[in-house]
């Protein structure tokens, strides 16, 4: 399996795991020093209510912003503090500015003992990098490195963000890790203004994590749970059939049920809730799938392949190669390196099929296509549940029916589930029934099933779709699946979700959580934290952060020792493929005539660059890479530092027009070269490119240099 995470934030994650063993977010509305790593928040948010936020901080003396960024970014120009780079150099930057913390002995000595294991070889390490020389390496002044540090130390609060700028770049995975050490050696963890390990609605990253209740543990509690689970386990059938058989009965007979089932609930929810409920979600995240892919060897984090590394795994003769492939919502074919190698990777499988809402670059190469119907047309939600102190959670509903020959996604995983004849059709029936005698009676059939079949838990979605959808109102079926969202998050979180409001106890906190999902369309605050909570978050038995990485550490004094170069006379600039500008989406808007201005997704240069090469603004370029080859318009930009080009995300799809399908910008993936990784998780470097610019026709000097928007 592969998502866009795995070109993205498994470096991240990775790191995230071995400190504390979630994802963190920071406290931006209240920091003192905010700092943004290969992140522009005004353009690509992440933070919510954002340029609001930026300017808050911006016009606030007390507060500071630390950009770092090769481009002087909407964000880097609002900044107090812009470290401007030089691409893909981001590992000596970050590095000179945590050595700062420790050799200057700004670090927070106290805290780190109270908090930390693990600290001394981290602070021996950063001992040794030699500041001055990774200053020269990252094209930053000194002097600026080590302000920006003092800035950091003296702060009440710091909190971080990173983003694909870094992510897809050189040493992703070890920057990650020195992003995190800035606000852990000053001890901004777990207070205002800081950083915090956050709650979930289901874990996107990370295993799902239950949090005891502040109140401990009710009477009897040990008993309670050898009874409730040994209960589930070998009554699972008995138990499957009252419900069921009520369930076919009339209104008296399920009332009798519902209350038996409530009597059931009521003595051993609690006790048997969270390890019912972990195993069902330790299937569901995949958090325990590592190793590495078969052919390559490439690392698998929380079951996701790296994306660079797919075709690597289709592409050969090895008898473990990989032989179908299932695509579901993603165009690979468009938004993998190199494209046309990926295209050739799907020629070689022997089945390919893409479930898609569009006729897309990927859909064209592949054996079958399943039509969806559009985000307007069904349900939907968004697992990026990464807000703390309240955390938020939004199911959209429908504006309109779905069109003919479409299908939701579950609706087609279903129908493909009931073809394959893989779950006995009587236990559908069973638990249908169970369902018609009320949501109580169904959980003790449906969690009973599951503890007696633990080979059913991967297909939970797919029952609760079928079952418990059964009973919701017309076109509402897909939404079982959030009956099962809030009650694994009313479980693992449950002092949280009492805060937000839904103080019921056991399992009618969840049931509360459940229909306010379904009935608030604007959107539930379904947990509330304190401060103190982070710490409750943390995975590792000790509550401690794990500050030692051994291999990242070994990997900063490779990094130190080498000196950065990623062009060469054949290619001398960096290309940054996939800039977020005011008109770029992320390929879902396919139509090009929805962007009112930089329709074409200019390649954006500097103005001594422009110059040379004796082009404007408007000027038509070849930009060639050791993959490929594409023609673009200029914009002489000053957000650009010599030697640095970019090209905008969301560029370069096909669309039909009266003469035919045309393509409007250029498909970064052209020029993207799938070797080009991170060493750790396989992470693209999209954003560093070795690249050549060939000028296509004559273009006097003077086209409009452009400074970007002015910022309220």
């Amino acid at each position: 399996m592969s998502n866009a995470l795995a070109q993205e934030k498994t470096g991240e994650s990775w790191v995230d795991l071995q400190l504390y063993g979630n994802h963190t977010t920071g406290d931006f509305d209240h920091t003192e020093v905010a700092i943004f790593i290969g992140k522009n928040p005004w353009q690509s948010h992440g933070v919510a209510r954002a340029r609001q936020v930026l300017r808050e901080i911006a016009r606030d003396p007390q507060r500071a912003m630390v950009v770092i960024d090769p481009r002087l970014s909407e964000t880097a120009k609002m900044a107090d503090y812009h470290l401007q780079l030089a691409p893909g150099t981001d590992a000596w930057c970050v590095s000179a500015i945590v050595a700062t913390l420790v050799q200057e002995e700004l670090y927070d000595k106290a805290w780190l003992h109270r908090h930390a294991t693990g600290v001394e070889p981290v602070l021996r390490a950063l001992r040794a990098v030699n500041i001055k020389a990774n200053a020269r390496r990252c094209a930053v002044d000194e002097h600026l490195i080590r302000t920006v540090a003092r800035r950091i130390a003296a702060a009440e609060s710091v909190a971080t963000y990173e983003d694909l700028g870094v992510q897809q770049s050189p040493n992703s995975t070890l920057v990650a890790y020195l992003n995190k050490m800035m606000w852990i050696l000053t001890g901004n963890f777990a207070k205002p203004g800081g950083m915090h390990i956050h709650s979930w609605m289901f874990p996107l990253a990370g295993r799902w994590h239950a949090i005891p209740p502040a109140q401990g543990a009710g009477y009897g509690f040990p008993l309670r749970r050898r009874l409730g689970t040994a209960a589930l386990k070998t009554a699972s059938t008995p138990l499957r059939a009252v419900m069921a058989t009520a369930g076919r009965r009339g209104n008296r007979t399920r009332r009798a049920a519902t209350r038996a089932a409530a009597l059931v609930l009521d003595g051993f929810f609690d006790a048997v809730a969270v390890p019912v409920a972990g195993r069902i979600a330790e299937v569901l995240s995949m958090s325990d799938r590592t190793g590495v892919t078969p052919v390559s060897g490439a690392r698998i984090l929380g079951g996701l392949v790296p994306c660079n590394a797919i075709a690597d795994e289709i592409l050969t003769d090895h008898p473990d190669r990989l032989r179908a492939m299932w695509i579901d919502s993603s165009n690979p074919a468009h938004s993998l390196a190199d494209s046309a190698r990926f295209r050739r990777a799907m020629r070689a499988l022997e089945l390919t099929v893409v479930v898609d809402v569009a006729f897309t670059e990927t859909a064209r190469h592949a054996d079958y296509v399943l039509p969806a119907a559009s985000q307007f047309e069904k349900h939907e939600s968004s697992l990026f549940t990464l807000h703390f102190p309240r955390n938020t959670f939004q199911v959209r509903h429908p504006l309109m029916d779905p069109l003919p020959g479409t299908l939701t996604e579950p609706a087609i995983y279903a129908a493909l589930i009931d073809r394959l004849a893989v779950v006995d059709e009587q236990l559908i029936a069973d638990l249908s029934a169970a369902a018609c005698a009320g949501r109580e009676a169904f959980a003790v059939a449906f969690f009973a099933t599951l503890e007696a079949q633990p080979d059913l838990v991967g297909l939970t979605p797919y029952l609760l779709y079928r079952t418990l959808g059964s009973t919701l109102p017309a076109g509402q079926r897909s939404l079982a699946l959030i009956w099962g969202f809030a009650h694994l998050c009313a479980i693992s979180q449950p002092d949280a979700v009492v805060r937000a409001g839904f103080t019921a106890r056991g399992f009618a906190r969840g049931e509360q959580l459940f229909d306010a999902l379904c009935t608030r369309r604007q959107g539930v605050v379904f947990a509330e934290d304190d401060y103190d909570d982070a710490w409750r978050y943390i995975q590792h038995d000790d509550g401690r952060i794990h500050a030692e990485i051994p291999e990242l550490l070994d990997e900063l004094a490779a990094v130190c020792a080498t000196e950065p170069c990623y062009t060469s006379a054949e290619f001398p600039f960096v290309l940054s493929a996939g800039e977020r500008r005011s008109f770029t989406a992320n390929v879902i808007i396919r139509n090009p005539d929805w962007r009112r201005r930089d329709r074409d997704g200019a390649l954006r240069i500097s103005p001594p660059d422009a110059q040379r090469l004796g082009i404007g603004t408007g000027a038509k370029v070849r930009v060639v890479t050791e993959t490929g080859a594409a023609t673009t318009v200029v914009e002489v930009s000053d957000m650009m530092r010599p030697g640095h080009i970019s090209l905008p995300n969301g560029i370069g799809v096909s669309y039909p027009g009266p003469d035919g399908d045309h393509t409007v910008g250029v498909p970064l993936n052209t020029l993207t070269a799938a070797a080009r990784r991170d060493k750790f998780f396989g992470s693209p470097w999209h954003k560093n490119v070795p690249a050549r610019i060939e000028v296509l026709d004559e273009q006097p000097i003077g086209g409009e240099t452009t400074t970007g928007r002015t910022l309220p």
